[in-house]
């Protein structure tokens, strides 16, 4: 038989922070960068820097749509390696990754410990700017964007930026005019899932947000807090002009015609027109 030794790679470089060692002297200098918080790699688009030049490299991909990874299999396309073979792995169906605790399967290594960080509750990602943490590094760095002011996603159609690739495609609906949630009990289509949701409590009767003031209770939050307006007597739209304030933004719009003069409602018997549609209505009765 055949003696066969395991050799160990060996990690002359070690950090004197926290205790990682290294087998090049290069990866432990790139290491010691999380403890100094230097970054000395900038991007010349919007200014945001790295602490190493291949995460650089991949932060441009956002400014110029590069994506140099391919799929044999189809014709999508990736900015990052790591993106590719996560996206193979749903061509093959393999999972090879599963978590003890649930059992839960995933095709990366990646995603399995993301995953087991619901269980742990880690939050090993921690912003420098606020006590902010998170359980992975995506969320980090789309939550430093808040500080930082960065918008790296672009429409190639308008120009708009945004801090979010999600929101960078819920944007582009308004030119495409796509509307990929639909409801199933009345075929109405929406460009937001969060719509649809909203549309959803029509059917139902939902009325998820309640007053803790009074006994009324409303299907979307945004009316819950109109409605609030009237406890607290808050008026946060003023008129310009003259200084008059409003609990509603409609109550704004109505209010600024007697300064323009607009009179956007018109009879369809007499072509009298009128500043608010309620106006109109009253006046509709006089032919009647």
């Amino acid at each position: 038989m055949i003696n066969q030794q395991t050799q160990t790679t060996e990690k002359p470089y070690s950090c004197d922070v926290c205790g990682s060692s290294f087998t090049v002297k290069s990866s432990l200098k790139t290491h010691q960068r999380t403890h100094s918080g230097v970054k000395p790699y900038s991007c010349e688009v919007c200014g945001a820097s790295f602490t190493q030049s291949s995460t650089l490299k991949m932060h441009v991909r956002t400014h110029t749509g590069e994506r140099p990874f391919s799929c044999d299999l189809c014709d999508a396309s990736f900015s990052e390696k790591s993106s590719l073979k996560r996206h193979q792995a749903r061509h093959t169906g393999e999972k090879r990754y599963s978590c003890d605790v649930c059992g839960s399967c995933f095709s990366a290594n990646s995603n399995l410990k993301t995953h087991q960080r619901t269980h742990t509750r880690e939050k090993p990602y921690s912003c420098e700017l606020c006590e902010m943490s998170f359980s992975d590094k995506a969320s980090l760095r789309r939550h430093q964007r808040i500080h930082t002011g960065e918008k790296p996603y672009c429409c190639h159609i308008c120009g708009s930026s945004f801090s979010e690739n999600s929101n960078l495609k819920t944007h582009q609906r308004t030119h495409t005019k796509e509307k990929p949630f639909s409801c199933q009990v009345c075929g109405s289509s929406f460009s937001e899932n969060s719509s649809l949701k909203r549309h959803l409590r029509t059917h139902t009767k939902e009325k998820p947000y309640s007053c803790k003031l009074c006994s009324r209770s409303f299907s979307d939050n945004s009316h819950l807090k109109r409605h609030q307006r009237k406890h607290t007597g808050d008026k946060p739209y003023s008129c310009e002009i003259c200084g008059s304030c409003f609990s509603l933004s409609t109550s704004l719009t109505n209010h600024m015609r007697v300064h323009t003069g607009e009179k956007p409602y018109s009879c369809g018997v007499c072509a009298s027109s009128f500043s608010q549609s309620a106006i109109l209505k009253k006046h509709m009765k006089t032919h009647l």
